[in-house]
């Protein structure tokens, strides 16, 4: 499926950007005039079933099939938060950017949804103002606002086509590229002995202190200083 696309600037270097669940292209409105800034052009997708994007089938396999369609291979730079952390290491061997950034990468499920019903995940879709803010009490107005314009738009039923993973082991064997994760303080979805293995596997880990899950969000600041070195 080819995707949504949105661009900014127009440098030489290229940047990948790929949201997590529930979200879209414009939870990067910061990040993608950043890295514009640092002259890059940067391509941020909608993943099938969020924004403007094509409905269908939902699966990791099919997320990452979509982001090898329709984004070029050979990117300087490819970053991916949450479920596009992990479409991210589902597609980096084909898409082979210099350098890859997962920012709190879904690579542990269970820890993550732990008593937690499908359900609850999507009614989330018709959360308000006050439980988005309640959840995410650092957030701008602006990211607030944006959080419920991509709900309203998100297809719920992207749920379920997670739930045979809440049990695999999604832990990349080895980074494809040279690869930074990075992680909220404390990461959802990592528990410090999967930390401690990605290291032993190559992967750097830097932790953004005090963030939470939607690191970009959460502390803006910190996560573009833990990006030094890889952007």
């Amino acid at each position: 499926m080819q995707l949504h696309t949105r661009t900014w600037g127009e440098g030489d270097r290229l940047a990948l950007l790929i949201h997590g669940i529930m979200s879209d292209h414009r939870t990067w409105r910061r990040v993608g005039p950043a890295l514009a800034e640092r002259g890059y052009r940067v391509m941020a997708v909608d993943l099938r079933g969020h924004g403007a994007s094509g409905r269908g089938e939902y699966s990791p396999a099919l997320f990452a099939d979509d982001v090898v369609e329709t984004l070029p291979t050979g990117a300087e730079l490819a970053i991916g938060h949450s479920l596009g952390g992990l479409t991210l290491s589902l597609a980096v061997d084909r898409l082979r950017p210099q350098r890859a950034v997962y920012s709190d990468p879904a690579w542990g499920l269970a820890s993550a949804v732990r008593g937690v019903s499908p359900d609850f995940l999507r009614q989330f879709k018709h959360a308000g103002r006050e439980q988005v803010r309640a959840l995410n009490p650092r957030w701008a107005d602006e990211d607030v606002d944006i959080e419920l314009e991509t709900l309203a738009v998100w297809d719920e039923a992207t749920v379920p086509g997670l739930a045979p993973l809440v049990d695999a082991e999604l832990l990349p064997d080895a980074p494809a590229v040279p690869s930074l994760v990075q992680l909220a303080d404390p990461s959802l979805f990592l528990s410090a002995e999967q930390v401690a293995e990605l290291e032993k596997r190559g992967f750097e880990t830097r932790t953004v202190a005090g963030a939470g899950h939607t690191v970009h969000r959460d502390d803006f600041a910190g996560f573009m200083a833990s990006l030094e070195g890889w952007v």
